[in-house]
């Protein structure tokens, strides 16, 4: 088990830069997630990690010992793909044995590593299987099997439930937390899939553009994201994120207002701002009803348990109405063309600065 960081690392095709300036840990038995949509660099970090891919400038630790320069087979790593993988001639039982086999591990010591790892990951019943009638889960499961067997430093999962349909995604999740916390092996997992990463980091790395926009645990980049990309990449469904200006201690929007206190109001800097709050901190009232905004349902999205209500706000002080969309508990009495009192929990009510769209709280 050892820890890895990443020390002012850049990847550089040409005059292209799809990683600048990183500067990234993962502590030895965690797991962490690197987040982020297509092309934001993620995908090349893990690489560069594994070795596939070249350090252009900087360096990547493994524990005390660098390893930008050693080749993929002398980092001892081991790696799960989103596509498996896997030799198709060969059995669940010979395709988890392969990396001992190609080490010179055989005997009674090779089939005692086997058997436990197939134990662990409930495959005992198919070792003798062709892989290539297994389901979609149960291949990651001999893949992750493959990984483990070796006990290697580090674990790297690209993707690895890309593939798979909702009811296996939920059930790997579990398993591939549960045998990472119980083998506390390090791991660096790519996903773009927040649920997934939320779910099964220890911390996750929002990257964009190459650039890591935040690192912290899935709660912190929730509950504080740092600027307004993570604001927006973090929750289903995204963060209301809306233009706003300020009238002393009111923050004044399209169609509503709010006061913050006063002691926090002062930590705030004057100048252009966007403020943002998320849809479950938004509250439908009835029409008429003393709130912060009034407007009309305009489309309605039941989930089940919660509806998902967009509101327009009606014209204030001027200025043409806004969006404003609340998650309230289903199934609402609201309907599309309702109207409604709009409240908003201020003490959950972030704000950023327009120019550099940071966070100014979490800047303070």
């Amino acid at each position: 088990m050892s820890s890895i960081a990443f020390q002012s690392v850049f990847k550089r095709y040409g005059a292209v830069d799809a990683v600048k300036h990183l500067d990234l840990a993962c502590a030895a038995g965690e797991m962490l997630a690197l987040l982020g949509p297509s092309g934001c660099g993620k995908s090349t970090t893990l690489k560069m990690a594994a070795g596939i891919e070249q350090v252009s400038s900087g360096e990547i630790w493994f524990g005390e010992r660098p390893v930008s320069r050693l080749a993929p087979g002398a980092r001892n790593i081991a790696m799960v793909f989103e596509d498996y993988a896997l030799y198709p001639q060969m059995t669940v039982w010979e395709n988890v044995a392969f990396p001992l086999k190609v080490r010179g591990m055989a005997g009674q010591p090779a089939a005692a590593r086997v058997g436990e790892v197939l134990q662990l990951l409930g495959l005992r019943q198919m070792a003798d299987q062709s892989v290539r009638g297994l389901s979609g889960g149960a291949m990651q499961r001999v893949s992750i099997g493959r990984a483990l067997v070796r006990d290697p430093e580090v674990i790297l999962f690209d993707e690895p439930l890309s593939h798979l349909d909702a009811d296996q995604k939920v059930q790997l999740r579990a398993e591939i937390k549960r045998l990472q916390k119980l083998r506390q092996v390090t791991s660096i997992l790519v996903t773009h899939d927040q649920t997934e990463a939320i779910a099964m980091a220890d911390r996750v790395a929002v990257m964009n553009h190459g650039v890591l926009q935040q690192v912290g645990a899935p709660q912190d980049l929730y509950e504080r994201p740092a600027n307004l990309f993570v604001a927006n990449f973090i929750g289903e469904p995204p963060m209301n994120l809306m233009k706003a200006a300020w009238d002393g201690p009111r923050v004044v929007g399209e169609g509503w207002a709010v006061t913050l206190p006063a002691a926090r109001r002062a930590k705030l800097s004057d100048g252009a701002i966007v403020a943002g709050i998320r849809p479950e901190h938004v509250r439908l009232l009835p029409p008429g009803t003393a709130g912060d905004a009034q407007g009309v349902v305009s489309y309605r999205e039941p989930r089940g348990d919660a509806d998902v209500l967009t509101v327009v706000l009606d014209d204030a002080g001027g200025v043409k109405g806004g969006r404003m969309v609340a998650e309230i508990p289903g199934p609402a009495a609201f309907r599309a063309g309702d109207r409604v009192s709009v409240g908003l929990d201020v003490g959950r009510l972030l704000v950023f600065d327009a120019a550099s769209q940071t966070n100014l709280e979490a800047a303070s």
